[in-house]
């Protein structure tokens, strides 16, 4: 739930039924006063890592610009991504250190220019441990991938 800290609360997860293979992304938004809205999609072939990223991009493409966000993922990939290496891949012409191309530049890209309109608390959580936003993005996140399998 909300707090006074934060204008919205979001839980983001995605899914993959192989890897690659069809796939679903899910997210639950909380905000202060209102009900809580969910999102999901999927796509035919994708791969998991694609999945947690565009649950990601599709929750704050939701939220108006300026908003104070606690965003709760369990993808080290995407936290990781986002809080500890995009830096460093931009310098280096979105490369890695090992001078490889970065993976899933198209979303990473669109990640970080979604991140840049807002003030986001990154928080990491393990799946499928019981955490209650988490395990409704998952459950969105697999109703997102039900069209495709």
């Amino acid at each position: 739930m909300t707090n006074n800290i934060y204008d919205f609360v979001i839980y983001t997860d995605g899914a993959c039924s192989g890897n690659p293979g069809p796939g679903g992304w899910g997210v639950l938004i909380e905000e202060k006063d209102s009900p809580p809205r969910e999102l999901s999609g999927g796509v035919a072939n994708t791969t998991n890592n694609r999945m947690e990223m565009m649950a990601t991009i599709k929750a704050l493409q939701t939220v108006p610009a300026g908003a104070k966000i606690q965003l709760w993922t369990d993808s080290e990939y995407v936290k990781g991504g986002i809080t500890e290496w995009i830096d460093k891949w931009k310098q280096n012409g979105w490369r890695t250190a090992s001078k490889k191309p970065v993976k899933n530049v198209d979303l990473w890209r669109m990640l970080d220019a979604e991140v840049q309109k807002y003030e986001i608390d990154w928080q990491w959580v393990r799946g499928h441990t019981g955490h209650a936003g988490n395990e409704r993005a998952d459950a969105l996140a697999r109703q997102g991938l039900l069209p495709y399998l």
